[in-house]
């Protein structure tokens, strides 16, 4: 099982969306080198606040780029690196995999999926109405997330588009994804 890199992205500054990159380098226990949330500690605002010592699990943020596709069927225009993903895939069910799976990137690095990220009003800010087409609502009431996983680099490397990904399902029984 496996799929592919599209998109890289990284931002040094604490903002919404990432510009894409030729590449980013994935350093191991920290995160994407230069980005803003690189860190062993929560880099994200609202969790800093909350508790500053706690582990980062959310250093390398992942999208499907098939959800970019789903989302402009719905009239939203979304591009690589907008929702402030660092790596956007293509071919692989994220919301899927349990967690503890690791994504074998390119030749070198590795990231150990967390859980899904949970997504917040700033969506709406970048466009009104998407946040509601990120998060829903399954048949029986559960809450669904959509907007991507969250991961910890287990092996650093340069990532960029075109690199395939290999999917490392860990030994079971496996747990479903929550958010982090």
């Amino acid at each position: 099982m496996g799929g592919a890199v599209t998109a890289v992205s990284s931002n040094g500054e604490h903002s919404f969306s990432k510009p894409t990159r030729e590449s980013i380098t994935l350093l191991a226990g920290l995160g994407v080198e230069g980005d803003a949330h690189m860190g062993v500690t929560v880099k994200h605002r609202s969790r800093v606040a909350q508790d500053p010592t706690q582990p980062n699990l959310r250093q390398v943020h992942l999208i499907h780029e098939e959800l970019f596709a789903e989302v402009r069927a719905a009239g939203f225009a979304v591009a690589p690196g907008e929702l402030g993903e660092n790596i956007t895939t293509q071919g692989i069910d994220l919301l899927g995999l349990p967690v503890g799976t690791l994504l074998l990137i390119g030749g070198e690095a590795v990231v150990e999926v967390t859980g899904l990220r949970n997504p917040c009003l700033q969506i709406d800010a970048f466009s009104k109405g998407l946040l509601k087409e990120v998060v829903g609502r399954d048949e029986a009431g559960n809450l669904v997330r959509r907007a991507g996983v969250m991961s910890v680099v287990k092996a650093g490397g340069v990532v960029r588009p075109g690199d395939t990904i290999e999917v490392r399902l860990p030994d079971g029984p496996h747990r479903p994804l929550d958010r982090v």
